[in-house]
């Protein structure tokens, strides 16, 4: 919740973000990696293997959970509910020819930016990725007013791949990490 202060999915709540990281946790091509400092998380990244999957897998084992927080938030701002809806449909079209690995979230505490976590756990990611069967790391993010991120990516390895603007109108890019680029 700290790491993600007015982002979408920190809008659905505790309670929604509780049973998306824990599906990704429970997926067998997903996973969580977490930064541990004096016993307490300070950072984490998700990620999938077949993001298509994941999604259809967290739909099917947590429907009524997220269909529940998705409620609230529409509550909350009824203007949500088509991005709601595409959020059901997202797993087709994620598909790709290529298999790759997604990053999907990676947050640090506010306290804990610029130590490096974030780095160390990219480069935890890198070295857990099968690049013989996988092509690249993929990962997206907002173009506009991001300029830490976009930064952060690049310094990392990520190379830009291409833009696109999301029904929304947010102007995207994505990244992507082919081995040997960090």
């Amino acid at each position: 919740m700290q790491t993600f202060r007015g982002f979408f999915l920190t809008f659905l709540g505790r309670g929604f973000l509780k049973y998306l990281y824990q599906g990704f946790m429970e997926e067998s091509e997903s996973g969580i990696i977490v930064a541990i400092e004096s016993h307490e998380p300070i950072g984490f990244i998700a990620y999938s293997e077949n993001i298509s999957n994941c999604y259809k897998y967290l739909i099917r084992k947590h429907l009524l959970a997220f269909a529940w927080y998705g409620f609230l938030g529409f509550i909350r701002n009824p203007r949500i509910l088509f991005r709601l809806l595409r959020a059901f449909t997202y797993s087709d079209n994620s598909k790709r020819d290529e298999e790759y690995m997604e990053l999907l979230s990676i947050g640090v505490l506010p306290d804990d930016k610029n130590r490096g976590i974030g780095t160390a756990m990219i480069e935890k990611l890198v070295n857990i990725t099968d690049f013989s069967r996988l092509m690249y790391i993929k990962l997206e993010t907002d173009r506009d007013n991001n300029e830490g991120a976009n930064y952060f990516y690049k310094k990392n390895g990520f190379l830009l791949d291409h833009h696109y603007v999301t029904p929304e109108g947010r102007r995207m890019n994505e990244y992507r990490y082919y081995w040997g680029d960090l």
